[in-house]
């Protein structure tokens, strides 16, 4: 256990001397205020959690922890040479899906629920930590891989078909378009309109 806390301990302090907005800030308040960054640092993660406890648009600042860090570390994997933080943060990605859609469906009755965000945060925190047996790691491969893997085919037949489906359905819709502009219907376009108005409308 002490090594785990040691690891994340030694990513936030890697973190916090890394060059980003977040840093810049903490660097700006600890000049003027004297305090070292670790502890502001600390300070904004009470403070969040107080929030979260108590504050309104709570939800809102749930997704945004769940988002913008794993967010800027996916694009810092995209651009690194190695795939193996690629497949670490896919891993997370699929997983936050998957609750996403299950918390649409649950929301409401979920946010009644003490401490929900708070959870929901601790969730989140938990599937993007920098540890082997993370959430995402550990819902993926015990949870949505045998899934994927025992439907796979079902899948791929189902949405091979939509896929074709999609397909007839633009393509009829483009032979109807272009069936538009030919004079056949012009002409039965005036046809119908001259049909079905009143002679003493046409007549001078």
């Amino acid at each position: 256990m002490l090594a785990i806390f040691t690891k994340i301990k030694d990513r936030v302090e890697a973190f916090l001397n890394e060059k980003n907005i977040v840093t810049d800030c903490l660097n700006k308040i600890e000049e003027k205020t004297g305090i070292k960054k670790r502890y502001l640092a600390l300070g904004a993660v009470g403070v969040t959690g107080a929030y979260l406890l108590f504050g309104y648009g709570a939800s809102l600042l749930c997704n945004l922890i769940g988002f913008v860090y794993p967010a800027y570390y996916s694009i810092k994997a995209i651009e690194s040479p190695d795939k193996e933080d690629d497949t670490q943060w896919l891993t997370y990605w699929v997983i936050y899906s998957f609750f996403s859609v299950g918390e649409f469906f649950s929301d409401i009755f979920l946010h009644w629920f003490p401490f929900y965000y708070v959870c929901k945060c601790l969730f989140l925190l938990w599937c993007m930590a920098p540890v082997s047996w993370n959430g995402s790691q550990v819902l993926y491969r015990y949870a949505v891989r045998p899934f994927f893997l025992k439907h796979e085919a079902r899948v791929d037949e189902i949405s091979g078909k939509a896929m074709s489906a999609a397909e007839n359905v633009t393509r009829e819709g483009m032979q109807h378009k272009s069936s538009f502009k030919t004079p056949f219907f012009t002409d039965f376009f005036f046809f119908f309109f001259f049909a079905s108005t009143p002679d003493k409308q046409i007549t001078k």
